[in-house]
């Protein structure tokens, strides 16, 4: 049995795509793996019931060693490091980011692999049409982060074209999440002011109140992955770096929603400069209409039916914590 390799999956994204794949393909049928071991963020549980290798994606061997011992046909290589922790290091940024991408590309010529990877909209930068993003369109992002995932979009095409090889991704959005905590992003600010309005009933955001994003709750975002890669691949015209979208919000628009549900909720605004230029730099909404057409993507969750399920999730994991 061939089988699908997850890296980076302990982080926010693949603490929530490892079980949804083995839910969907069978407990085996999924290896994940990390850097790190799993106890490191108390996450076992999510990885326990199934194959885990430890991989550091700077090192092909490693990758060479997963692939081959477990039969591994396609990968999901989520192994980066997200925009703001990038830009505080932008060398380990290039090395984890591009050195890593790049030996997951080589494993997967050499034993025959189809690769997804996430970009995002950090790929774009200020020169971007901020509003309607087309999907082919100027991209000179000015972080380290964006330029990092330019660069992976172009290398994906590159082994397509050049070797055959099976590479597909998204463009993904902001994420908002209640499995895994937030991972050193632009857009944390959205799952921390989940935890802030039910833990403290206030939030000082790090983004100003009309920061405008777009946003995806994670079930979306899980649920796009896996039917991009089970797409037809002669369907596919774009393949590795596919807009989707789901909401476009503001930090005000989503404390209103959050006070629908939790009364007296309190917002105010810390903003930090570095964050707030990297959102500056990046699309208030991007068009998905390539991915709706090539591979049928349509969102399920709006902002409100986001905020409702968001808070009874995260409300029960918070109660039920030790």
């Amino acid at each position: 049995m061939r089988r699908i390799l997850v890296t980076g999956a302990l982080g926010q994204i693949g603490s929530e795509l490892v079980p949804a794949l083995r839910e969907r393909y069978g407990t085996d049928a999924v290896v994940a793996s990390d850097v790190r071991v799993p106890s490191a963020r108390g996450l076992a549980a999510r990885t326990s019931d199934g194959p885990f290798e430890h991989v550091d994606c700077t090192h092909i061997r490693e990758i060479e060693h997963a692939v081959r011992h477990h039969d591994v046909r396609t990968i999901y290589h989520l192994a980066a490091l997200l925009s703001a922790v990038a830009e505080e290091r932008p060398r380990v940024a290039w090395e984890v980011n591009m050195g890593g991408l790049y030996r997951v590309l080589e494993a997967a010529r050499l034993h025959d692999c189809a690769v997804f990877l996430p970009s995002s909209i950090g790929a774009f930068g200020p020169s971007t049409p901020r509003r309607g993003t087309p999907q082919d369109t100027i991209q000179r992002p000015t972080t380290m982060y964006g330029v990092t995932k330019v660069s992976s979009e172009l290398l994906c095409d590159y082994y397509h074209a050049r070797f055959g090889l099976d590479t597909r991704g998204l463009r993904l959005p902001g994420l908002v999440s209640y499995v895994a905590p937030p991972g050193g992003g632009t857009t944390d600010w959205a799952v921390e002011i989940f935890y802030h309005a039910l833990r403290y009933r206030r939030y000082s955001c790090f983004l100003r109140a009309n920061t405008r994003l777009d946003m995806m709750y994670m079930p979306d975002a899980i649920r796009a992955k896996m039917e991009l890669m089970e797409a037809k691949p002669s369907a596919l015209v774009h393949r590795n770096a596919f807009n989707v979208a789901a909401m476009s919000v503001t930090p005000e628009e989503m404390a209103e929603e959050i006070r629908r549900h939790v009364p007296g909720f309190v917002i105010d605004y810390e903003v930090d400069p570095l964050r707030q230029a990297i959102a500056d730099s990046w699309p208030e909404s991007v068009d998905d209409e390539a991915a709706r057409r090539e591979w049928g993507w349509q969102p399920e969750y709006d902002l409100a039916r986001m905020t409702r399920d968001m808070l009874e999730k995260l409300d029960g994991r918070l109660r039920s914590a030790p």
